[in-house]
């Protein structure tokens, strides 16, 4: 290679390495404004968006696992944020996963709520991408308000659910709609599954279909989702809903997330003032 040749070659790479760290952020919906958003493409998870919430007292569902911040649960790995359901003993209990929110860190009214997630499989798995008001702690659950953007439960592998819990509506009379693949389980590939929350109506989509929407006048009980929410990912084990695991279920179990974005209504109030801060704000794309 002869000098000048070298030099054209190492040009471009410098020039490809500089795209690539500078790829933009992907296109926002029409209407909708990137505010906040976690690509997973660092090496570890980022604290500054997430912090990891221990225990084991079955979070009021007599769930099985305990949550813990070890790598062996919750990693970020290959560009996806790992979430490991692990069978093994672990302060007394039998199993171990992890769980994360952005409480604190990230809280904001409204937008729309999206992530790129491939879940596991297996009777007693229960993987969710959710939302909890900000004031749970002192206005308790489920006066706080819950808008489970997706939830399944491993005994039904093509099917998932959208959700909202409020006072009158909560547990297992939440106000919800199931939306079923036509063919094979969500635990096959990647699928996108969205909320767009906004004043007096929320609606739910699964790869860009709109399958479920909760107004005020549609649920038997107090609208309470006019204040800022925190988004929690988790994959828990066991539990009322979805039953133990039982000789079918295999371990380990993992929840793959390939990104998590946050849209405010182009025109609306940026960084999430209504709550806390964007805490850390947006990441560039892979």
């Amino acid at each position: 290679m002869t000098i000048r040749n070298l030099i054209n070659a190492t040009a471009l790479m410098l020039c490809a390495h500089a795209a690539l760290a500078a790829a933009p952020v992907p296109a926002a919906p029409p209407g909708w404004v990137l505010d906040w958003s976690d690509e997973f493409d660092g090496k570890a998870l980022d604290h500054r968006k997430w912090v990891e919430e221990l225990g084991g007292h079955g979070f009021g569902n007599n769930e099985l696992q305990f949550y813990t911040a070890r790598k062996e649960n919750v990693r970020v790995e290959g560009g996806n944020l790992v979430i490991e359901a692990r069978r093994e003993d672990w302060e007394g209990k039998k199993y171990t996963s992890a769980r994360i929110k952005t409480a604190g860190l990230f809280e904001r009214t409204h937008g729309r709520y999206e992530a790129r997630m491939r879940i596991p499989r297996g009777q007693g798995i229960w993987p969710a991408f959710w939302l909890l008001g900000a004031d749970c702690k002192t206005t308790g659950w489920p006066r706080c308000g819950e808008i489970d953007i997706m939830e399944n439960i491993g005994k039904e592998p093509g099917m998932v659910h959208g959700t909202i819990h409020g006072p009158g509506f909560s547990g297992e009379h939440g106000f919800g709609g199931p939306n079923s693949l036509e063919s094979g389980a969500f635990a096959d590939g990647f699928h996108v599954f969205a909320v767009e929350w906004e004043p007096r109506e929320i609606r739910w989509y699964r790869d860009g279909i709109l399958y479920h929407t909760a107004r005020p006048n549609l649920v038997k009980g107090d609208w309470v989702y006019e204040h800022p929410f925190f988004v929690i990912l988790n994959l828990a084990v066991g539990g009322n809903w979805p039953g133990d695991p039982d000789a079918t279920t295999s371990f380990p179990q993992r929840m793959l997330v390939d990104y998590v974005r946050v849209y405010r209504r182009a025109g609306s109030t940026k960084g999430a003032a209504d709550g806390v801060g964007a805490g850390g704000g947006v990441s560039a794309g892979k």
